[in-house]
């Protein structure tokens, strides 16, 4: 008897147990696709979750299953990729051709390097008002079907193309997202082009020029509007303001060609159909010569050549790729040069800070913290790591929300 009633008892623990599993499994499992999508999942979604959960402890099989849902791309994607198009980095912002691009090159897996570099440009499929330089309508009205008929997982609806097919841009002088309409629209406005350079650094190495402040680079390319003297204190501009400038307008030449051109309304405002990118293979965009008294013996761009002076010095521990990408050459001193966008694009998007940061952004969009230990920064070095064997967005998002389901 005493046998009988202690195989009993183990019985009822191992079925106690098994139920207390699939609660766990399910509470992980909804956990993971709330993350990934911004909705909760319906009972048959969160069922196959935590079924894959019970086969693989990981959680990665339960996050692919997630990533299936439209609303990854439709909420989560979106209001992801939204602040990096505006200077106010806010997410209330309409769809546009940046956003759309950027979405469609984690949907299917394009090497995410590419965002800075390719000749890529993804539009809707049949949609009414068709692209166009000047305006946003198409992207608006791709918007309004609504996540069910605008499932921008849908390769039906959003679909890749080039940028040179689609608004006539010289493809050697496409540069991904950063030759898009809407990131000149915000960057490229007025302005010396010191704005694309810069949020560039922020959306994509994760860092504000401010950290990047070196005062002992070459000071050559420092351009004519900076005054040496600000406020005719000298010192000012010797221990402040080359350490960002030295380095940002040695890489500025790759903009000197692109330029935002629209016409303004009675009041000063930009009339929003006559805002277009303007690029110019002969010539360099007179922004880049404004202010040419503040210090006449400064640089003068006469092209789009650029130089990373960056790749040495305290900033060398961006960890810049050798041998350099594609276009990019090394000059005798160890600095990076090259020609246009394009290249620049692809001398940030293969070092090691581009990399961590898309992991970076990724950890504290899911699991909705900084990395603030030990085993979460060895977790953003492994993911690191996986990400630069293809560098596929997608699998980011699944090994971050498996990391983050909990035990």
């Amino acid at each position: 008897m005493l046998t009988k009633a202690f195989l009993t008892l183990g019985i009822g623990l191992v079925i106690i147990t098994s139920q207390a599993a699939m609660a766990d499994n399910l509470t992980q499992a909804k956990r993971i696709h709330d993350r990934l999508t911004g909705t909760p999942p319906d009972a048959v979604m969160l069922q196959r979750m935590a079924d894959a959960i019970t086969n693989d402890p990981s959680g990665k099989s339960a996050a692919e299953i997630a990533l299936t849902d439209p609303d990854f791309y439709n909420v989560t994607l979106k209001n992801f990729i939204a602040p990096w198009t505006n200077e106010e980095q806010t997410v209330f912002t309409p769809l546009n051709d940046y956003t759309a691009t950027v979405i469609g090159i984690i949907r299917d897996d394009i090497d995410f390097r590419e965002v800075l570099s390719g000749n890529i440009l993804y539009t809707g499929k049949n949609i009414s008002q068709g692209y166009s330089n000047s305006n946003n309508d198409h992207y608006e009205a791709l918007e309004a079907l609504g996540p069910v008929l605008g499932n921008l997982a849908d390769d039906n609806i959003l679909q890749q193309q080039t940028q040179s097919a689609v608004t006539g841009l010289d493809p050697n002088a496409t540069a991904g997202v950063l030759t898009t309409r809407a990131a000149a629209r915000a960057f490229f406005i007025d302005g010396t082009n010191r704005a694309m350079f810069r949020f560039t650094m922020i959306n994509y190495l994760c860092t504000d020029l401010a950290p990047l402040k070196d005062n002992s680079r070459i000071p050559d390319h420092v351009h004519q509007d900076v005054s040496r003297s600000p406020g005719g204190d000298s010192r000012i501009y010797l221990n402040s303001c080359v350490g960002c400038h030295a380095g940002m307008d040695g890489m500025m030449g790759a903009f000197a060609r692109y330029n935002l051109n629209y016409t303004k309304d009675g009041e000063g405002n930009v009339i929003e159909n006559t805002a277009s990118m303007e690029y110019t293979p002969n010539q360099i965009q007179t922004k880049f010569l404004i202010n040419e008294n503040n210090f006449k013996p400064g640089h003068v761009t006469t092209d789009d050549s650029w130089i990373n002076y960056w790749r040495n010095g305290q900033n060398a521990l961006l960890g810049w790729a050798s041998p350099p990408p594609q276009g990019v050459s090394l000059d005798s001193r160890g600095y990076a040069t090259g020609f246009g966008a394009k290249a620049l694009g692809r001398e940030l998007a293969n070092s090691e800070a581009f990399a961590e940061c898309q992991v970076k952004k990724v950890f504290q969009n899911v699991c909705l913290r900084e990395p603030g230990n030990a085993v979460d920064r060895g977790e953003v070095a492994t993911v690191t790591a996986d990400f630069k064997n293809g560098y596929k967005m997608k699998q980011v998002f699944r090994d971050v929300a498996a990391y983050c389901k909990g035990n």
